[in-house]
């Protein structure tokens, strides 16, 4: 783990230096990761492509049971959107993601065994449109996740993903200060989870996680960025609920006019029925 979190470091050093070379030559326009965020939708006819990872690790839990055991979720999520409307207020799309999953476990003599599990886990028809014409920063995205598992653990007892359908709406905001130095990015995910409550520890729960986000751009072409998230999971019918807060960091980098590059680091610094472990994120977006 200290030579991903070295390895993460030196692509933001990297980052950096290119900045310093790209800043002469970066026009007053802005880029891809300046005016287009998530909050703002794409033209007719244009597509809007992200692949996005994920590596979450933990050694820490406020489940006795899982202290000490180290367990590690890896998430790919494929998103892929189009502009159907004119007035730029309707993208529609869908959301694919893969899982590879893997966890130590004690055995009678007291050695540790490695099991792991992987596969496509859950895709998602989804449509993100702009609700009021003349607040073109704020957006909605409304997703339904089907799950493509029929058990959220494999037959070595691994967890891949949870065995239910979720309806998610994001509610996203920006507002980018004079000078375009300085941009606040919001965020409100609400995740409405249904099933049969003994398939999934979720399903019959609601998850809300407000975030916020501030970005700092030295120039239009590179920004870094802090963030902070908590996530709170209500009890609507399978008694159990769980919460957690994150800190963390980051940066994104516009490579081409097209394509742009992001990194970004968490840390769960608190939480209910929940792990406690960090993220590594790496994620590469296309807007064409």
């Amino acid at each position: 783990m200290k030579n991903l979190r070295n390895h993460i470091l030196l692509v933001g050093l990297f980052l950096s230096t290119l900045n310093i070379i790209a800043q002469d030559d970066t026009s007053d326009g802005g880029s891809v990761i300046q005016n287009l965020t998530p909050s703002k939708l794409i033209d007719q006819g244009q597509w809007d492509l992200k692949l996005f990872n994920n590596l979450y690790t933990q050694n820490e839990s406020t489940f006795a049971s899982d202290d000490g055991i180290r367990q590690n979720f890896f998430t790919s999520t494929l998103e892929a959107f189009t502009g159907v409307s004119e007035s730029k207020r309707v993208n529609v799309g869908a959301i694919v993601e893969y899982r590879a999953n893997g966890r130590d476990f004690i055995l009678e003599d007291g050695s540790n065994e490695r099991r792991t599990t992987s596969g496509l886990t859950s895709i998602a028809p989804a449509i993100k449109f702009v609700p009021f014409k003349n607040v073109g920063n704020f957006s909605i995205l409304s997703a339904f996740s089907i799950p493509l598992v029929s058990s959220e653990n494999d037959d070595n007892g691994v967890f891949l993903d949870q065995n239910g359908f979720t309806w998610q709406n994001r509610f996203f905001y920006d507002y980018t200060f004079p000078g375009k130095k300085w941009q606040l990015f919001t965020e409100l995910n609400s995740e409405l989870n249904f099933g049969d409550k003994e398939k999934s520890f979720a399903n019959n729960s609601l998850n809300l996680t407000p975030g916020v986000f501030l970005s700092y751009f030295p120039s239009s072409k590179f920004t870094v960025l802090g963030l902070a998230q908590h996530s709170q999971r209500l009890d609507l019918g399978n008694d159990f609920t769980q919460n957690f807060t994150a800190l963390g960091g980051g940066a994104k980098y516009q490579l081409t006019n097209e394509l742009n590059l992001e990194i970004l680091y968490t840390n769960f610094v608190r939480g209910e029925n929940t792990g406690l472990g960090e993220t590594f994120n790496i994620g590469l977006r296309a807007v064409f």
